[in-house]
């Protein structure tokens, strides 16, 4: 990877700025109404709770409606959409945005590129979702792709959004895999929509990117799924920064904004495909692809800054520093919990009891190493199924009485990621089925146990018994 890489993303981000059509005296406050503006990411559904949910639901401005009871002080939201952190981080530092959502490398950038200024100046104030292993970036190949491994991309041409959460997973991938510097793979630096359309037309072999969108290319069967991030063990999230400057000003905006967040929260826990509906219809991203990832099981969808997500971000900054000019932050002193500390406490919550807490505080019952989901076309619930291979009796038994899956959801084996079963490469091993995400993965579980055979999706549904 060039040292010049994370240059782009400034220039790219200077180019925001003058080129936006708002202006900071747009923004001023007028007859007595505070703005604030929201700048979100609506298909990066690990954003949702602070986001796409977040605003279809009306959260926030129900919350800033009880503060104006309470005060009378009118208030006025403003959405920004953007498919990556980077502009949302442009207009943060041109005072535009007040506050914003984006992944843990654009959090750092963000951090990073506001510190010098005080008005502009940044704050991690909350997680929306997050996995502990490292699931929501992957690394996708076209359906037809001889690659299996990430070793097989050397010299490869792949497609990332430099400074992306997905960038930041293939560097760490890439110098795992022996793979160094752009000698051996050459990263195009392309918004996700791009990298798609560069992925289908064959001008790159490989694209790395965050949540939807290598879900999102399976499920359309545009590309095939090479890598997950989880093999790094290291957890990826995606959180809230807030303008210092405009949290002192307003802290009751950044409570009420928090306090929506958590109305989000709860509601997709405790509601997920309801979520999902809602989260689909205002993405335009396909019902099955954001239940994939909001479902139970899937990305952990709570507030609360784990001390594991501290450190992996002071663990991000030396990637991010090895891509280009990264200005040091004091990474301890920019993620602050006391706003959400409060809210929790004036709802009652125990904050460093769910702190501590490291489960998915949305799964599927019985064992979530095994259970496994099946939606049907036309159901208004899904069923639970308690392994793959009850899963693939279940679907054998509801096409034979003519039934319609809608899509079918399995834990990868190996890494534990929710995945589609029918993307899935399935192994069986005597009288069990096992599915995992990659090919990689069903490999490494032939080779440690020898009387287990690879089978084909349908074949595997057809002779389940």
């Amino acid at each position: 990877m060039k040292r010049h890489a994370l240059r782009l993303l400034c220039v790219a981000i200077t180019l925001t700025v003058l080129l936006s059509g708002c202006s900071l005296e747009s923004l001023a406050e007028s007859d007595g109404v505070v703005n604030i503006v929201v700048g979100y990411q609506s298909k990066t559904i690990n954003t949702v709770t602070a986001g796409t949910l977040l605003r279809a639901q009306g959260y926030l401005e129900h919350r800033l409606a009880d503060v104006t009871h309470r005060t009378g002080t009118r208030y006025a939201v403003r959405w920004q959409d953007y498919d990556t952190g980077a502009p949302i981080t442009a207009q943060m530092l041109a005072e535009k945005i007040d506050i914003g959502s984006m992944g843990d490398y654009p959090l750092l950038i963000n951090g990073s590129k506001t510190q010098a200024n005080p008005l502009a100046r940044t704050e991690m104030v909350s997680v929306t979702g997050y996995n502990p292993k490292g699931a929501l970036n992957m690394v996708v190949v076209a359906p037809g792709s001889s690659a299996t491994t990430l070793a097989d991309l050397r010299g490869a041409r792949v497609s990332a959004s430099v400074g992306s959460a997905g960038h930041g997973t293939l560097v760490r991938a890439l110098d795992r895999a022996g793979i160094h510097g752009s000698d051996t793979t050459e990263v195009l630096n392309q918004q996700p929509q791009v990298g798609a359309s560069a992925l289908e037309s064959g001008q790159v072999q490989a694209l790395s990117q965050f949540v939807a969108w290598p879900g999102l290319l399976v499920y359309q069967g545009k590309g095939r799924l090479l890598y997950d991030g989880a093999e790094l063990n290291v957890p990826t999230l995606h959180g809230v920064v807030v303008r210092r400057s405009y949290a002192t000003a307003h802290p009751e905006v950044l409570a009420a904004f928090l306090q929506a967040q958590l109305d989000a929260t709860d509601f997709l826990n405790t509601r997920p495909l309801q979520a999902a509906r809602i989260v689909a219809d205002a993405s335009g991203l396909p019902q099955e692809v954001v239940y994939l990832y909001n479902g139970p099981g899937g990305t952990s969808f709570d507030s609360t800054l784990k001390s594991a997500q501290v450190e992996a971000l002071k663990g991000d900054v030396p990637y991010l520093k090895s891509i280009g000019d990264f200005t040091d932050l004091d990474v301890d002193g920019f993620v602050q919990d006391g706003p959400l500390r409060a809210v929790f406490g004036a709802r009652g919550l125990d904050y460093d009891g769910g702190r501590a807490r490291t489960s998915n505080p949305s799964v599927l019952s019985g064992d979530p190493a095994l259970a496994s989901e099946l939606w049907l076309d036309g159901a208004d619930s899904t069923q639970t199924l308690a392994n793959p291979t009850a899963l693939l009796r279940a679907i054998k038994a509801a096409r034979a009485r003519g039934a319609r899956i809608r899509a079918a959801y399995v834990p990868d084996a190996e890494l534990g990621t929710r995945w589609f079963a029918d993307k899935a490469v399935w192994v069986r091993d005597g009288a069990d089925y096992r599915p995992f995400g990659t090919v990689a993965g069903a490999r490494r579980y032939l080779a440690a146990h020898p009387g287990a055979v690879n089978v084909e999706y349908e074949q595997a549904v057809g002779n389940s018994l």
